[in-house]
């Protein structure tokens, strides 16, 4: 028996084997077939075309669940798709319309790939409101996946607002320049690429850099996001708020810096401080950090960003005349040593577009797209209302068409209730040189569906340029994990000559509007105005009361010399009357009855007469001199 075992087979079961080989080889065409003509329903589809009805058989059914990847992809020059290709083919086809976004590559994780053409990796547009990371190592490719993305946008009638934090994107106005690689690679994955300009708008932060000024005033601003910038702990931000509330209880306006720091330093001041007593008060040493903050705030020149014409963040959606969505360019690189102020202005805008677009609910297609730079700074420090604020404005501002993408190193970066809620999902290549790293890239790995990569060695293998996607579907699923080589930009991806851009910020509508910084009255001029009036009001007063004094002292002084000479008056009145009286005892006393007095008796009367006489002129001298101060003392 072992020796039959061992022994060649008969020719009938060689006639067998080829059988069943053929019939083998027959099963594979059908499943090519399926495959193939999966891929090109999904290109009709996607071209707005009806697909023609399958010609497989019915025992052949598409796949549905994803399978692991063949070890020897088919190249796309054969016009076949491998299984999993075709299942990447059909999720990722959009009939409502598609951003797209690059093809899928299949082969050896490290080694050399092979870009699927026929599977097309991109976003459906109708699902972009519900937001997406863009996440990768420095140097991974993150600028270029969001320069495409733009020109997408764009080209499909979507406004975009992005942050130019390098000054990388500003070539967004010139054509690209073709190359052989450019095309080489356009080639492999089915891109039909040509040099293209797209309508840009360039903007700075308050005139600091080249773009037409964005300025919002410090009330639309707000305590939370201006804590944020300045750096201020629980207890100064509650503050801060408190400042805010008073101002606004008194209808003053608070529209630059200065406005602020008046309105602070009025609250500290013995007459301000009373206004504060009902509410909770506000501390000298709190004052004092918070005035110190706002005074480094304009050493850095950023002050400028306050004030009028403020934006109307309803600029930003606006198309040109041939119908594509402009492309607005934030320029940072003026301010890239202040991330703080960039990423709370990113906030601020977002929230302003949140309060002021009405809900329009699911659409075709995003009323706005906003790329959100660096996003990791903005909740970096970030105290736990910012977070929720932030939270709250990710989570409802889709209602309002408005989709945004957070742009970071890694997911980490983003705080688990905001990673929550974005369902677009384009990873870059991650690093693990630190524990720390080693940590991220497996937290990265936990976020995609199920997939037959593996992932955490697939995202440390990544050439740049490329990039693990999911996405949602129409339906609302996410899609099969793809292995994707990004599109390449269309537009110049080096930044646009000075001249270029001068030229396109002159042609700007926004620049008449946004141009000319404008100082309308406000808290600093009425608080000024209303502390002259106290002021001037006090020196009335105290010069009143000083003037009322020294009237006080002069009556004193008269009612004492009119007393001084109603007594020497009185006195010379007594000591007048004493000598009359003495006069007239005198007179009365009978005279000597001699020859001699009566011979004198008429000299002595007359005598008499004339004493009298000078003694009563004297008394009325005194008596006028003591009444009128002339007397002699």
């Amino acid at each position: 028996m072992a020796d039959d075992a061992l022994s060649p087979s008969p020719a009938p079961d060689l006639a067998a084997l080829r059988a069943a080989a053929a019939q083998a080889a027959a099963d594979a065409a059908d499943a090519r077939a399926v495959a193939a003509q999966a891929a090109l329903d999904a290109a009709l589809a996607a071209a707005g075309q009806v697909a023609a009805p399958a010609s497989a058989p019915a025992s052949a059914p598409a796949p549905t669940q994803p399978e692991p990847l063949p070890e020897s992809p088919i190249p796309p020059e054969t016009g076949t798709l491998s299984e999993y290709a075709a299942q990447v083919a059909a999720a990722y086809a959009a009939p409502g319309g598609a951003l797209a976004l690059g093809a899928l590559l299949e082969g050896e994780i490290g080694g050399e790939p092979v870009a699927a053409s026929g599977a097309q990796v991109g976003f459906a547009l109708s699902m972009l409101n519900r937001h997406g990371l863009v996440a990768g190592a420095t140097g991974t490719g993150k600028t270029k996946t969001l320069q495409g993305m733009a020109e997408g946008l764009s080209g499909a009638g979507v406004p975009v607002f992005l942050a130019d934090v390098k000054g990388d994107l500003s070539g967004l106005a010139v054509p690209g320049a073709s190359g052989e690689k450019i095309l080489e690679r356009s080639h492999s994955i089915g891109q039909d690429w040509e040099p293209t300009a797209y309508p840009v708008e360039y903007y700075s932060l308050g005139g600091l850099g080249t773009g037409v000024p964005i300025r919002t005033t410090v009330s639309d601003f707000g305590p939370m996001l201006l804590s944020k910038v300045l750096e201020l702990n629980p207890t100064q931000e509650s503050s801060l708020g408190l400042v805010f509330h008073w101002a606004d209880t008194q209808g003053l306006a608070l529209l630059d810096l200065k406005d602020l720091q008046s309105v602070i330093a009025y609250l500290t001041s013995d007459e301000g401080k009373a206004q504060l007593k009902g509410i909770g008060g506000l501390s000298a040493a709190t004052a004092g950090v918070i005035l110190r903050e706002i005074i480094t705030l304009q050493a850095q020149g950023a002050d400028v960003f306050f004030g009028e014409p403020a934006f109307a963040s309803s600029d930003l959606l606006r198309l040109a005349a041939d119908g594509r969505g402009v492309v607005s360019a934030l320029e940072l690189p003026a301010v890239a040593d202040r991330p703080a102020l960039f990423s709370t202005f990113l906030m601020w805008l977002l929230a302003d577009l949140f309060q002021d677009l009405p809900e329009v609910g699911d659409l075709d297609k995003p009323k706005l797209v906003f790329f959100f730079d660096e996003a990791h700074l903005l909740f970096r420090g970030a105290s736990k209302d910012f977070t929720n604020q932030v939270v709250q404005t990710v989570r409802l501002i889709r209602s309002k068409g408005v989709g945004i993408f957070f742009i970071t190193q890694s997911p980490k970066d983003v705080p688990a209730d905001v990673l929550a809620q974005l369902g677009n999902r384009v990873q870059h290549a991650l690093r693990a040189y630190t524990p720390d790293d080693a940590a991220a890239l497996k937290a990265a790995v936990r976020t995609f569906p199920t997939s037959p990569y593996d992932l955490e060695q697939l995202l440390q293998s990544l050439s740049t340029g490329e990039a693990v996607v999911t996405v949602l579907t129409e339906k609302g699923a996410p899609t099969p994990v793809a292995w994707t080589r990004v599109r390449a930009p269309q537009s110049s991806m080096d930044p646009a000559p000075e001249a270029t851009m001068n030229e396109v910020i002159a042609a700007s509508p926004s620049l008449a509007r946004y141009g000319t910084p404008v100082d309308n009255q406000s808290a600093y001029e009425l608080l000024t105005a209303r502390v002259a009036a106290s002021a001037s009001q006090a020196a009335a007063d105290q010069a009143a009361a000083q003037q009322a004094q020294a009237d006080a002292a002069t009556a004193k002084e008269a009612a004492k010399v009119r007393a001084a000479a109603d007594k020497e008056a009185a006195k010379h009145a007594d000591e007048l009357a004493k000598m009359q009286a003495k006069l007239e005892r005198d007179a009365a006393r009978p005279p000597a009855r001699t020859a001699t007095s009566r011979r004198s008796t008429g000299g002595a009367q007359g005598g008499l007469d004339s004493l009298l006489k000078s003694a009563g002129s004297a008394l009325g001298r005194e008596i006028t001199r003591s009444i009128f101060g002339t007397r002699r003392r």
